[in-house]
């Protein structure tokens, strides 16, 4: 077996390991110590929360790690279809094993935090990664789209402030969410363009033809499918921030006029 090899599924397994751990046991403990309300949640919510405190974990670290080799990472920048990039690999493996634990623990707790969108979405992520892991291809587009997980960690949060019961205009919830919308956009709408664009780039290039027709067609209907999901998400997102915001200027307007007759 070689070395990359070895590597890659050793990054995954110890990844899918270290998520489950994150759920069953460290979640709970560290959970309970930071949040008081943790305790008062019945057993379906922490189920959900826990699942919500690994993918907050997870986007972090590859989406942080991913953005620092978008920029700097010559081995997948200077050969995006065919780059030989272990740390772009380490990456996609890290990903692939949280994917593997999340669907997982979705299918163990499928009455509680079930549902049918993320199945699509995991599925769809992890045959993708599957042809870069084995096949050494597209480590610059995977890595590419990784980028897309800096947006949970808002989306998570959002939850956890709904969950604890905030005020919808409270500061802190007024604040990601418009900072979960702003990056939602950026990371997974705005990147749609440029994507679409380099694929038509080196469509009918050697390099593009020696990927193989499979290899192409799970590329871009991936893509398509994963693109298809976020508009969508996107289209949600946007609709709930601007009843926020809509509902804050009533709330202004409404408080502006009740001073008005106090005068």
């Amino acid at each position: 077996m070689e070395t990359n090899t070895k590597l890659v599924i050793g990054v995954m397994c110890g990844s899918f390991t270290v998520f489950q751990f994150l759920f069953y046991f460290i979640s709970y403990w560290f959970s309970a110590k930071v949040s008081s309300g943790y305790n008062r949640l019945s057993t379906e919510k922490k189920i959900e929360w826990n699942s919500r405190v690994v993918s907050t974990c997870h986007s972090l670290l590859v989406g942080i790690f991913g953005l620092y080799l978008f920029l700097f990472d010559e081995a997948s920048i200077s050969d995006p279809l065919w780059g030989d990039a272990t740390l772009v690999n380490v990456n996609i493996a890290t990903a692939s094993g949280y994917l593997i634990s999340d669907l997982v623990i979705i299918i163990l707790n499928w009455k509680v935090i079930g549902d049918k969108f993320f199945i699509i979405h995991h599925c769809a992520a992890l045959s993708a990664y599957y042809f870069v892991l084995v096949n050494g291809v597209l480590a610059y587009i995977a890595n590419f789209r990784l980028l897309a997980e800096l947006s949970s960690p808002f989306v998570n949060q959002r939850w956890f402030f709904e969950t604890l019961k905030y005020a919808k205009f409270s500061k802190v919830n007024v604040i990601n969410g418009i900072l979960m919308t702003v990056v939602f956009f950026i990371v997974r709408i705005a990147a749609i363009p440029p994507l679409y664009f380099f694929i038509y780039s080196v469509y009918g290039t050697d390099a593009f033809r020696r990927l193989g027709l499979v290899i192409q067609c799970t590329w871009i209907s991936t893509c398509f499918v994963l693109d298809v999901m976020n508009v969508m998400w996107m289209i949600k997102i946007s609709k709930g921030c601007i009843k926020v915001i809509s509902l804050i200027r009533q709330e202004k307007a409404k408080k502006s006029l009740q001073n008005g007759k106090l005068d």
